[in-house]
């Protein structure tokens, strides 16, 4: 659950706000004033701070310029009344991410705040493990092939149709069922070109008989063990 620090001396506001947020499925906390802001930002951790400029003790822009001394990645949207040009361009210049003038609708802060958290989200890159059978190698995030070690060029199609192969080994498959995977739409011509584009397969694959894929007679291909 995130976490979200709200600074705003207007009561009403920071509870309206917490309510929101909460609702939202956030975690929440508020400082009244600049320094009791500094003091919550050095004792817990945050993931946004809502920040409105104008606050006793110390305003938003001083809070937020002493925040970036000491953190120079938590993300930070500006609240304020004020809505001239000039004090946009100081909250940014300060270091905000962000700049959102009173009065607000509350669904357009809860998307820009939705933005800005999902900006510091890990981006989880999914592993996709090497197709490996006998000699061959097929790595999937490159879409490379390897012989013994040495890169085989395929063109896209060739390269599609030995992975159908290798993740369907031991399977006979049908050739209308290779053309509708590999070629993506219902063939309704000449099932040869499959046996085109094995023969292109074999000759650059296969360095000696049997061949690495295995004819099914009157039926299909197929990789087996």
């Amino acid at each position: 659950m995130e976490r979200i620090l709200i600074v705003e001396d207007d009561e009403k506001i920071a509870r309206v706000l917490q309510l929101e947020l909460e609702f939202a499925d956030y975690d929440v906390a508020i400082a009244y004033t600049g320094k009791e802001a500094l003091q919550k930002f050095g004792e817990q951790d945050f993931d946004l701070i809502l920040l409105d400029v104008m606050l006793p003790e110390l305003n938003g822009l001083e809070v937020l310029r002493r925040i970036r001394i000491k953190d120079k990645a938590i993300k930070v949207i500006m609240l304020t009344a004020r809505d001239a040009v000039t004090d946009k361009v100081s909250g940014l210049d300060s270091g905000a991410n962000d700049y959102v003038t009173k009065p607000f609708e509350i669904e357009e802060l809860l998307a820009r705040i939705r933005v800005h958290l999902k900006a510091i989200q890990p981006q989880v890159v999914p592993v996709a493990h090497p197709l490996i059978y006998r000699n061959i190698r097929v790595d999937t995030n490159t879409r490379e092939v390897y012989r013994d070690g040495t890169l085989i060029n395929l063109t896209p199609k060739e390269y599609e149709l030995l992975v159908y192969l290798l993740k369907n080994k031991n399977q006979a498959l049908e050739r209308e069922q290779i053309i509708s995977k590999v070629w993506e739409y219902d063939y309704q011509g000449d099932t040869n070109v499959v046996d085109v584009y094995i023969r292109h397969l074999r000759k650059k694959l296969d360095k000696s008989k049997p061949s690495l894929i295995s004819s099914v007679r009157g039926y299909g291909y197929m990789i087996k063990d």
